[in-house]
């Protein structure tokens, strides 16, 4: 549910001399480590993902692999350059010691903020805005967390001063119960009942979109009222949203809303989160509500009786990213927010299912909606303890089993999707999925912004694809994007039902025709999934064999690369690098696992810490 972006790559930091910050503030400085990553993680990822597309492929992703990339430029903008493996820990140790009985949160603040600036971050008033609004959380996260001064220095240092490995490998448990064998599924017979499945994710509202301001200004994100004007060579955001970074101004999600009628009718509606806009840096609680709760009003103002069916993104809570687990209690839990939510959206739920997010949407059908912010790589708040968090997964186990006792079949919805989550979670879930392949029959995400999916193998021979999670595109342009939004074909409502996907199509709002003088908005079809890539089925032996199509034949990747990025693709050539690379993503629902990659296409020559994402996970 993440976070994000600048407009510039992060800068080098200064000479030595102009860099240092006030000596005078001594550990301080130091322990200042925590909250300039965390803000680190809340406002570059968008500079470093939505890099042009011919930059392709990244470094590794993850948390460590951003720590990694900004640990040269700590230790050269903190002048420790020539800190020894022993004074770190030591400094680390009166770090832990100061923090834990005198911690001054306005002096934290104070350093982050100089930190934030000197490594170029952000523009220094959304540094100072961010570290604001973070540094409480941040703070409260350190002096709760087990990270020790060796796991410290490790990461500032490197492998041979300490061992960075706070998000350690877990498991959870799977019922005795023997697993039945597999059954592959088998089409409909003709004249069988079809569901139609509106799926909303990623709206980004932006409350403060502003036509005419500049689309490309130096804040992480623009086209808003406090953009300015943009240069009198360059043309100013559009009525309807704009190619940049930039969110979208209520009148095009409402006409999203109203214009749906030639993808319609829907029997149900999925919405995976992310309601409100990417100004991370200046988000209150009361903004994120006033999100929620327009937006929701609007749902029920266009889709009337139609049922909605909803999950919680990152960008929900405010900092962006702060999902504290439940043991987190007072005012900073997530109970303002989860609260406000259940309010919002009782008239779709009943009482159980909002506690839950369980139910159950028809007879043979169970509906899991999972709060994938416990997996996500950005909720600092796993630094205390990211083994399965709120115990969910463990859980959705609990679950899955008891569908499979009474027959049933499940659809799982989310945000983050689970190749984009934490090692051990993502590994963890891929074992369930795999359990319950018979009984699973559909998984449903957003979070990336485009189009693609992720297939599971069983992990016996990661040959054999045995399920697939589909990554709907946002309704959202940002970053460059037209917006969109998903309707899935799904098996009717009938005994013996499969519930399976049984197609999908996406609709966009081509803005370059859109915000032509004069013109009216106009949400056409992009494409029919089966029909485009000459698909069978949508079972997932079908997306592997389409994977392996697309890896010979460069038209049919063509057009994936064009519909993945709903109709505007980067100017910028996707080459051999960037087509293996996200080609790899679509094999691989199983996070930091080159491995994977490495079995499937063995002769696709990637580098040992080659990233299998084309970018790393969407804000």
């Amino acid at each position: 549910m993440p976070r994000h972006g600048v407009s510039s790559g992060q800068g080098r930091p200064r000479s030595g001399r102009e860099q240092t910050l006030d000596r005078s503030l001594g550990a301080a400085s130091l322990r200042l480590l925590w909250m300039g990553l965390a803000l680190a993680l809340a406002l570059s990822d968008s500079q470093v993902l939505w890099a042009p597309a011919g930059a392709h492929p990244l470094p590794a992703q993850g948390l460590t692999a951003k720590f990694i990339r900004l640990a040269p430029q700590l230790r050269e903008g903190f002048s420790w350059w020539n800190l020894t493996c022993p004074a770190c820990k030591g400094l680390f140790t009166a770090i832990d010691i100061s923090l834990r009985n005198e911690a001054s949160v306005a002096q934290v603040g104070s350093v982050a903020i100089k930190m934030c600036t000197l490594l170029k971050i952000a523009p220094p008033a959304v540094c100072q805005s961010a570290v604001q609004l973070f540094q409480d959380d941040v703070v409260e996260v350190w002096t709760r967390s087990v990270l020790s001064p060796s796991e410290a220095c490790g990461l500032l240092l490197g492998s041979s001063c300490g061992h960075w490995d706070i998000f350690s490998s877990w498991n959870i448990s799977l019922p005795a119960v023997p697993k039945p064998l597999p059954q592959p599924p088998e089409p409909p017979a003709p004249g069988s009942p079809v569901s139609r499945v509106l799926f909303l994710t990623d709206l980004h509202w932006d409350q403060s979109y502003l036509e005419g301001t500049d689309p490309n200004c130096e804040n992480p994100l623009c086209c808003r009222q406090d953009s300015g004007p943009p240069p009198a060579s360059r043309p100013g955001a559009g009525y309807w949203g704009e190619y940049s970074k930039c969110d979208l101004p209520l009148r095009t999600l409402e006409s999203l809303l109203s214009g749906l009628g030639p993808a319609g009718p829907f029997d149900m509606v999925y919405w995976t989160g992310d309601i409100p806009a990417h100004n991370i840096w200046q988000q209150s609680r009361q903004d994120q509500l006033r999100a929620l709760t327009t937006i929701t009003d609007l749902v029920k103002k266009f889709l009337g009786p139609v049922p909605v069916y909803p999950a919680v993104g990152n960008h929900e809570s405010t900092p962006v990213n702060g999902f504290p687990p439940p043991f987190i209690e007072g005012n900073q839990s997530s109970h303002w927010l989860y609260e406000a939510m259940a309010k919002a959206w009782e008239p779709w739920l009943p009482a159980e299912a909002l506690r839950t997010l369980r139910l159950s949407p028809r007879p043979g059908l169970r509906l899991i909606s999972l709060n994938m912010n416990f997996c996500s790589r950005e909720n600092f708040w796993l630094l205390i303890n990211s083994t399965d968090p709120a115990g969910q997964l463990q859980w959705l186990v609990g679950e899955l089993q008891a569908a499979e006792d009474r027959g049933d079949k499940v659809h799982i919805i989310g945000h983050i999707p689970p190749g984009h989550c934490l090692k051990s979670w993502s590994w963890n879930y891929y074992r369930i999925v795999e359990r319950y392949e018979n009984t699973l029959a559909g998984q449903f995400f957003g979070h990336t912004h485009v189009d693609e999916f992720e297939i599971f193998y069983d992990e016996e021979t990661l040959s054999r694809p045995l399920s697939v999670a589909f990554l709907a595109p946002s309704a959202t342009t940002y970053i460059s994007l037209n917006p969109g939004y998903r309707v899935y074909q799904i098996d009717g409502n009938y005994s013996g039902s499969s519930h399976l996907v049984l197609d999908h199509e996406t609709y966009i709002l081509n803005l370059t025709q859109a915000n032509e003088p004069g013109a009216t908005p106009h949400w056409q079809l992009l494409y029919r999934a089966r029909e485009t890539y000459g698909l069978p089925n949508v079972l997932p032996a079908a997306w592997h064999d389409l994977v392996y199509r697309m890896r010979s034949d460069m038209q049919l990747f063509q057009t994936f690369w064009f519909l993945y990025h709903k109709g505007h693709p980067p100017s910028e050539p996707c080459g051999t690098p960037c087509r293996l690379a996200t080609l790899c993503a679509q094999l691989s629902a199983r996070s930091d696992s080159p491995a994977l990659c490495r079995h499937l296409m063995p002769d696709a020559n990637l580098p040992p810490v080659q990233s299998l994402r084309p970018r790393p996970p969407l804000c």
